[in-house]
C-alpha cells in the first residue's frame, strides 16, 4: 500500500478526514461528538463499543477512488476487483457480464 502511488495522493489531500477517523475511533467521546451532528439526541447508552469494520477500497494511481468494478482476464483466469458492494457480487447482471468478457 505505502508504495502505490495513489495511495499517498489520496492521503495528501484527505488527510483531516483520515485522522478524524483514527481520533473517532480511539475516543468514545469524540466518537459521540461526530455522530450528534448527524442524530442529535444520540447519547452515550445508545452505543457500545466494537470492533470497528473495514471495506477495501480500490484507489487508482492518481489517488481517486474506484467507484466501480475493474474486471480482468489474462490467461484464463478472470479476477473480478473492487465489487462496489456485497450485493452486487451477488447480481446475476454482473455474474453475466463476467461470463461474456471472460468467453467472448
Amino acid at each position: 500500500m505505502l508504495a502505490w502511488p495513489g495511495f499517498w495522493r489520496l492521503a495528501r489531500e484527505h488527510w483531516r478526514t483520515g485522522i478524524d477517523e483514527v481520533v473517532g475511533s480511539a475516543s468514545q467521546r469524540a466518537f459521540m461528538r461526530s455522530a450528534s451532528r448527524y442524530v442529535p439526541a444520540i447519547g452515550v447508552a445508545d452505543v457500545r463499543r466494537a470492533g470497528s469494520g473495514v471495506r477495501a477500497q480500490a484507489v487508482d494511481r492518481d489517488g481517486s477512488l474506484v467507484d466501480d468494478f475493474r474486471i480482468t482476464h489474462a490467461d484464463g483466469v478472470t479476477c473480478v476487483r473492487n465489487a462496489p458492494s456485497p450485493a452486487a457480487t451477488s447480481s446475476l447482471a454482473i455474474a453475466q457480464h463476467v461470463v461474456d468478457r471472460a468467453w467472448p
